[in-house]
């Protein structure tokens, strides 16, 4: 079984319909999205699809790039282009098998070293929580048996995202569950144009990071030769040992599909009839340890304490508007810098983009170290963002970094409010009130896009536009109307009046108000929200007699 023959790849084709494909049939027109049962499963395939292409495509330059954009390459173009690497994509027989350790042999190993297929799903309880009966919430056993496809499609999604799995079973090339951002068509859109739009010229992609002299298949695809090509016992992998196209294919965990022990039935994941089902796989420790400088082209990045740039995650709350300045644009003030990924920069900066409507898909887990908290998958505007050029990005830049920044601030005040009023001592409160926040960006949600498309589109490229100051004291009240809306009429005044405290609520009510509109420090006016907009603090001859809030 070969993954470039086979017809493995779910989809739904333009009239409902779903359809399994080869990676021949990407560029089908009526093939406009992958279908599988699991929203990871689609996440990793899409990545497949793109690590694919441009492994092998010979593109390179934007005239070639707009000619199979405008005109998708035939089926028989794209074999031409898959044919050098055929064999990496074997995924049966007792040599190389696609994402398998070269190394591990199922024959002769005991029953007890086995691992049931169900674990190569990151929400499966691991092995010391099923020793251990802890396994409360997502239980042993739901799924027994998968096919081929499907077995394969679950292989790549484990390595593609793999979480640290305890002694040894080390993370993917981006660390567990990756945050993963892609460029795709803002309207009607086939799996072509998605793909297509995440390819960068080959001189582009293979300058960028790892070494592209090393051009031997193992370097590309690590399953192709015994470990020890690439990295030594004990040692680590940094993409200077690797051909930059690696990065598409690593390989943290060592494992090995048991296709002898199989039986034929449904599987339990897609519902087709197989003649092979897989129930089980062996693994070991100590795969590739991926080290050093990693830059994956679909994932922005972050800089820690020490300087060193790591691939973003996913946290707990999902994906919403605070996320779109990191992941479109990019972060570069003092306390946090964070870099857009290099297919969204490289997008943006290149003609590809320009007099079309596109959007961002961002995906991936949430992790707790190997435990999966939650699966987020969101898409984001990106408006007009192409046509700016460098100056008036950097201005939208600045200019949302301080929208944000302001309600992360009112949020805040929000989240206090809510303790004193429901609290006796908020300090010591230490219950999870994040589904404050929550709603606080929700009910913010709509007026920031409207407002960021109108910075985009109308701006000037200059920090005194006359239509800046307007927008920041919308914004500004906007805010506020959320947080006292919210605090009200569905936190802390739908409490049943026998459950309230007073005191504590009328409280809550002047800190809130204090802490958005300003309040008396000695003699001067604080007004934090409007430091944050850069919006004028007005001060007062004369202080008030006492601390009290400021109303508008």
């Amino acid at each position: 079984m070969n993954l470039l023959d086979e017809a493995w790849i779910p989809v739904r084709r333009a009239g409902g319909k779903q359809d399994w494909i080869t990676p021949y049939q990407i560029t089908e027109p009526d093939v406009i999205a992958l279908d599988a049962r699991r929203p990871d499963f689609n996440g990793a395939l899409i990545q497949f699809l793109i690590g694919l292409v441009q492994t092998t495509t010979p593109m390179d330059s934007h005239a070639e790039w707009q000619k199979w954009n405008d005109n998708p390459p035939a089926e028989e173009t794209l074999k031409k282009w898959f044919e050098p690497v055929r064999e990496a994509f074997v995924f049966d027989g007792d040599g190389a098998r696609f994402m398998q350790d070269f190394s591990l042999r199922t024959e002769g190993a005991k029953d007890e070293e086995f691992n049931e297929i169900a674990a190569l799903l990151i929400e499966s309880p691991g092995g010391n929580t099923l020793k251990e009966n802890k396994d409360h919430f997502i239980k042993r056993g739901g799924l027994s048996a998968l096919c081929e496809r499907c077995a394969a499609t679950a292989l790549f999604t484990l390595q593609t995202n793999a979480p640290g799995g305890g002694n040894g079973h080390f993370t993917s090339i981006r660390g567990g569950g990756p945050f993963t951002t892609l460029i795709i068509p803002g309207t009607e859109k086939t799996i072509w144009q998605v793909t297509w739009l995440n390819i960068r010229e080959r001189s582009q992609f293979i300058s960028a990071s790892g070494d592209a002299d090393k051009k031997e298949y193992c370097f590309i695809f690590p399953w192709v030769k015994k470990m020890t090509t690439i990295q030594p016992v004990g040692g680590k992998t940094s993409p200077k040992n690797v051909h930059p196209a690696h990065c598409f294919w690593g390989m943290p965990r060592r494992i090995r599909l048991d296709l002898k022990f199989v039986s034929e039935g449904v599987c339990q994941l897609c519902g087709r009839k197989s003649k092979r089902l897989i129930t089980r796989y062996l693994t070991k420790p100590k795969g590739f340890d991926y080290k050093g400088g990693w830059n994956h082209p679909l994932s922005p990045y972050y800089e820690n304490k020490s300087g060193e740039m790591l691939a973003l995650h996913p946290q707990p709350g999902g994906i919403g508007y605070k996320h779109w300045l990191p992941i479109v644009l990019g972060l570069l003030n003092t306390k946090n810098k964070i870099q857009s990924a290099s297919i969204v920069s490289y997008a943006l900066d290149s003609r590809r983009l320009q007099g079309k409507i596109f959007r961002l898909w961002a995906f991936g887990y949430d992790m707790d170290n190997m435990k999966a908290r939650c699966w987020y998958e969101s898409t984001l505007p990106i408006y007009s963002l192409a046509e700016r050029n460098t100056e008036g990005r950097n201005l939208i830049q600045r200019e949302v970094a301080r929208w944000i920044d302001a309600a992360d601030y009112a949020a805040f005040r929000l989240r206090s409010a809510v303790k004193t009023a429901w609290f006796n001592d908020s300090a010591e409160v230490r219950g999870d009130l994040s589904f404050v926040d929550s709603a606080f960006w929700a009910q913010t949600e709509k007026i920031f896009y409207q407002q960021l498309r109108i910075l985009i589109e109308q701006i000037r490229d200059e920090d005194n536009d006359p239509l800046l100051m307007p927008m920041r004291q919308q914004w500004h009240d906007a805010l506020i109307k959320a947080a006292k809306q919210l605090f009200d009429a569905e936190l802390v005044g739908v409490t049943p009046i026998e459950r309230q405290n007073p005191r504590r609520v009328a409280e809550a009510w002047r800190n809130l108000n204090g802490g958005l509109y300003g309040y008396w420090k000695k003699d001067k006016r604080i007004d934090r929200l409007s430091e944050i907009l850069k919006l004028p603090v007005e001060q007062a001859q004369k202080k008030p007699n006492k601390l009290q809030k400021i109303t508008p």
